[in-house]
């Protein structure tokens, strides 16, 4: 038993001794860790006071920055890039994995210069001798114009800069200062007397002359102050110059008159003479063949060129002769000139009335188209062409003035427009245009001409013709007329040709010749004579060039008269629109025939 118990105290005191230990270990550790802690804790604490510390030096440094003036040795340039901006494609890829922009495709070459080879650049890249150059597509004219200005001038527009369209020369490089002296104006804008200002004026010149070791003299200033002197008297005298041929033209334009031969403009009850008389009807349908003459109206001084009866009733005739003066006449009552207008300085051409008879037009060999009122004599408008007018119409619809003229072109003019503004201009013909007919509701117009074509045009349209028609057997047609009429639209064109026959075109549907339809018989190769037709459709009436007044029979073509009214060439015959037997003729002899 005592041996059991030493054994069991040595092994409690072996026991205690191990257990003190582990803890002593246990002890150690939690102080090694505790120190760590405490470790990072103050570096923690360091480097956050060390963030405030830069925090507020840099603080400090703005603040500073602010109220100072600094030097920037290497400032940042160029502007923000847009969103995708930074996608560039290289000239040297040959696949592309996305969708570059157009901008990123045309971009300029971008990147620091190879130290290693002569210039800083690859010799891969180089397509010039010193450098690499791209490609663009400029006209020789601009790049010309803008090299000799930056010679001369010392700008020139930047190629690779957006236009701002401000006006501020900010795509410009070189001299801006320059630039804002010249106005932008390069080489080619910049006038002679800009010249001479810049030599006399321009603070540049005197740098010019200081560099080459002199300076400007009084002399030579004096010099430059008379050739500026001599040079802006040319310019009044030249601006002079045109503003007095400009009131020339208007003189020219505006020297109309007219004389009224009545008593009075007004009757009693305050009509005017233009008013038609209240017992003016129509006795009829049927249209009988004229057989003596009834009236002579004389008072040109020289050979008529044209008569035109008053749209609807016709109690007054409008004519115009080589006298140069257009007169009208009355019909019904005293058959006397009621006016006169005068203004052409050569013979006048060709008349029209408008639809209600208050306005007609004239166009004369002095190339001017004039728009007159009927009752007052006063030329409201007139037009300058540069050709002469053979022909004028107005248009039904919009009283717009049609003209064909000798410089191969149909002009269209709007009396309400200033009076060189034109409408539209009917360009194809080859050769002097001689007639203009409206059909098809007035929605398209005939036009023929010295060049042996007849062409169709849509109406205000005149780039090209809806139709050309040219034969080979095709002679020139100087005269044409519409008719027989349907609700005021022409069924036919009939075409004076100069191998003395009378052409029928059809232009109900389709434009086409009728082959049918031809009336031969008179001479008049040489003449323009009018071309006529009764009311209803019956008869075909026409002048020759020995003044006889022929009539045709429709149906058959077949010649019913033939009567002798002039000396001379009887270039005019016309229908009267209310009596049916009545017919109208004019010659060169200076005379107006009344038929019934």
């Amino acid at each position: 038993d005592t041996e059991q118990m030493d054994v069991l105290a040595a092994y409690g005191s072996d026991g205690e001794a191990v257990e003190s230990e582990s803890r002593a270990t246990q002890d150690k550790e939690a102080e090694e860790k505790r120190a760590r802690l405490r470790e990072q804790a103050e570096k923690f604490d360091s480097i956050l006071n060390q963030a405030k510390k830069n925090a507020s030096e840099k603080k400090q440094q703005q603040l500073a920055a602010s109220t100072a003036l600094t030097v920037a040795s290497a400032p940042d340039v160029g502007l923000a890039l847009a969103p995708g901006a930074g996608l560039m494609v290289s000239n040297a890829s040959k696949v592309v994995n996305f969708n570059p922009r157009y901008e990123a495709l045309w971009a300029v070459e971008h990147g620091p210069k190879n130290p290693y080879y002569r210039d800083g650049v690859t010799p891969g890249m180089r397509n010039h001798l010193g450098s690499s150059i791209e490609r663009t597509n400029l006209a020789d004219f601009h790049f010309e114009e803008q090299f000799q200005t930056f010679n001369s001038f010392g700008f020139a527009m930047d190629p690779a800069a957006v236009s701002d369209c401000t006006g501020r020369g900010l795509d410009v490089v070189g001299d801006r200062q320059a630039w804002v002296d010249m106005r932008g104006r390069t080489v080619h804008s910049a006038t002679k007397s800009d010249a001479k200002k810049r030599k006399l004026l321009d603070p540049a010149a005197e740098k010019v002359l200081s560099g080459k070791g002199t300076t400007m003299s009084l002399e030579e200033a004096e010099e430059y102050a008379q050739e500026m002197a001599a040079i802006e008297e040319e310019v009044k005298a030249k601006a002079a110059e045109a503003e007095s041929k400009v009131k020339a033209d208007e003189l020219e334009h505006g020297q109309c008159t007219s004389i009224f031969h009545g008593k009075k403009e007004r009757d009693y009850q305050g009509r005017t003479w233009l008013d038609a008389p209240t017992d003016i009807k129509s006795t009829g349908d049927q249209c009988y063949l004229p057989k003596e003459i009834v009236h002579t109206w004389t008072g040109h001084t020289a050979g008529v060129h044209a008569i035109r009866w008053f749209p609807g009733t016709g109690h007054l005739l409008l004519s115009c002769s080589m006298d140069c003066k257009i007169k009208i006449w009355d019909v019904y009552n005293s058959r006397k000139c009621v006016r006169t207008y005068m203004g052409a300085t050569k013979p006048v051409r060709d008349i029209c009335f408008t639809e209600d008879g208050r306005h007609f037009t004239s166009a004369a060999f002095d190339k001017i188209v004039r728009w007159w009122d009927t009752e007052t004599g006063q030329c409201v408008t007139s037009w300058k062409s540069k050709g002469i007018p053979y022909c004028c119409k107005i248009h039904p619809g919009d009283n717009n003035v049609l003209a064909g003229c000798s410089n191969k072109n149909v002009l269209q003019w709007d009396p309400r427009q200033p009076r060189d503004c034109i409408v539209q201009e009917y360009v194809q013909h080859l050769g002097a245009v001689n007639t203009v007919t409206f059909i098809d509701n007035n929605r398209r117009l005939v036009t023929t001409s010295d060049d042996k074509k007849l062409f169709l045009w849509e109406y205000g349209i005149g780039t090209a013709p809806m139709k050309h028609v040219a034969e080979p057997w095709m002679h020139s047609m100087p005269a044409a007329t519409g008719a027989p009429f349907d609700d005021g639209n022409p069924k036919f064109v009939l075409c004076q040709s100069l191998d003395n026959q009378i052409l029928v075109y059809a232009s109900a549907d389709r434009f086409k010749l009728s082959k049918k339809k031809h009336f031969v018989g008179h001479t008049i190769a040489g003449y323009a004579c009018q071309v006529g037709m009764s009311n209803d459709g019956k008869y075909v009436i026409s002048g020759d060039g020995d003044g006889r007044l022929w009539i045709w029979d429709w149906k058959s073509c077949k010649v019913y008269k033939k009567l002798k009214g002039h000396e001379g060439v009887c270039i005019g015959a016309i229908w009267h629109p209310i009596e049916q037997s009545k017919v109208a003729t004019c010659g060169w002899d200076g005379l107006i025939r009344f038929w019934d």
